[in-house]
């Protein structure tokens, strides 16, 4: 009858120090004959049933596929939904975040403390690092649950919080900051690249695609059209026509400056590209380093560099002083004293363009941000971070509130 609790077989019976016992064999997952007991057959059968459970379970984990295997299958589907600038980039973090610790474990084997563990590494980065590798854990063993080849999805328990380092606030280069800068690397090959993401505010993979056919000097208001994106695969470059996101694609009107520094670098190059190595190519990821290398020499930021004297490896400290020129190269004077990246280069632009009173949407546009949730965070810090800019806006409010009570 359903519903009707299945009797306990009979099993064989057993005397141990003077006790009966009922006792039964089975084999194991190794193929290894072992014994249960039970002082009563239904103790015996409840055994029975949670050694078959225990040794499906490990059945389907021994089927189940190591992490590295799921991991390149999950890669190889997300191939033909996202674009390749973001495949590549979870390409990158899934190999050096997921299948570098926990490639070799089976997917059904990881605890949510493995994960823990894994992604310790991660948040000893940016926390924009870790919220993408954190959001990658979750996909990927989503998915596996989704078809089965895991039964429980090890990733529900986990926090979003990063616990390691917190990433600061970008701010913005001050004018005296951007002037040291121009003057720092003024004829040599960044300058170009660095004027177009202080006065243009694109992005670096915008900046390496530009050619001279989207820029338009001749007109009564120059201006340029970003349309390509850069990125590279195995240090090659490779230009795409399919941007980041469709607001991405738009035409940004160029200040003076700008337009007369193109004017100059249009005169004197050889590439349909505005910046390009010396065969007329875009840049690979390696020579682009090289370009940055520039700003970075000129640094007083500490560093580090390895030098091999009679087949050691010896590593020495360079603690630059601002205003010495660098003992290896005399035309080297270590002048920017403060932290300057590629990306610090737009968000100035961006910042610019609120503290001159841009709206935010036209801020929005010219930034490329499709989401408009972007441009209004970075909007309400810039704007309103300043005493001057909330005294005017509260001293307007409450004028105008004093002005009706008057009148009431």
């Amino acid at each position: 009858m359903a519903g009707k609790r299945q009797k306990a077989p009979d099993y064989g019976m057993v005397q141990t120090n003077g006790t009966a016992y009922y006792r039964t064999r089975m084999e194991d997952t190794d193929g290894k004959r072992v014994a249960l007991y039970g002082k009563t057959r239904d103790e015996l059968y409840g055994k029975v049933l949670t050694a078959q459970d225990e040794m499906e379970s490990r059945a389907f984990r021994r089927m189940s596929p190591t992490v590295k295997e799921y991991c390149e299958k999950w890669l190889l589907m997300q191939s033909v939904q996202v674009r390749t600038t973001t495949l590549t980039d979870y390409r990158s973090k899934v190999k050096n975040y997921i299948i570098k610790p926990l490639g070799h474990k089976r997917m059904a084997d990881v605890t949510t403390d493995d994960i823990r563990m894994a992604l310790i590494p991660a948040s000893r980065k940016s926390v924009s690092v870790y919220k993408s590798v954190h959001i990658l854990y979750r996909c990927i063993f989503c998915a596996a649950k989704e078809s089965r080849v895991i039964s429980e999805d090890p990733t529900i328990y986990l926090s979003g919080k990063a616990g390691g380092v917190p990433q600061k606030d970008k701010i913005p280069l001050t004018d005296h900051q951007v002037e040291v800068l121009l003057d720092a690397v003024r004829g040599l090959p960044p300058y170009v690249f660095i004027m177009l993401g202080l006065y243009a505010g694109l992005r670096r993979e915008e900046i390496l695609a530009l050619k001279w056919d989207a820029v338009f000097l001749d007109c009564d208001t120059p201006y340029l059209r970003v349309c390509r994106a850069w990125h590279t695969e195995h240090n090659r470059p490779v230009i795409l026509t399919e941007l980041k996101t469709k607001a991405a694609k738009r035409e940004i009107p160029l200040p003076d400056c700008l337009a007369d520094c193109l004017r100059e670098a249009r005169k004197t190059s050889a590439s349909e590209y505005v910046v390009a190595n010396r065969e007329g190519e875009p840049l690979s990821y390696t020579q682009f380093k090289r370009l940055w290398k520039y700003v970075v020499t000129r640094s007083t930021k500490e560093r580090h560099y390895d030098r091999y004297v009679d087949g050691k490896r010896i590593r020495h400290t360079v603690r630059p002083t601002l205003g010495e020129k660098a003992a290896y190269n005399g035309h080297v004077v270590y002048s920017i004293d403060f932290e300057v990246t590629p990306h610090l280069l737009r968000h100035t632009y961006i910042t610019n363009l609120i503290y001159a009173s841009v709206d935010p949407k036209t801020v929005q546009y010219l930034a490329g941000h499709e989401n408009s949730k972007i441009t209004m965070d970075i909007y309400a810090k810039v704007k309103y971070n300043r005493p001057d800019e909330l005294a005017g806006v509260l001293n307007k409010a409450f004028s105008q509130w004093d002005a009706q009570t008057e009148s009431i």
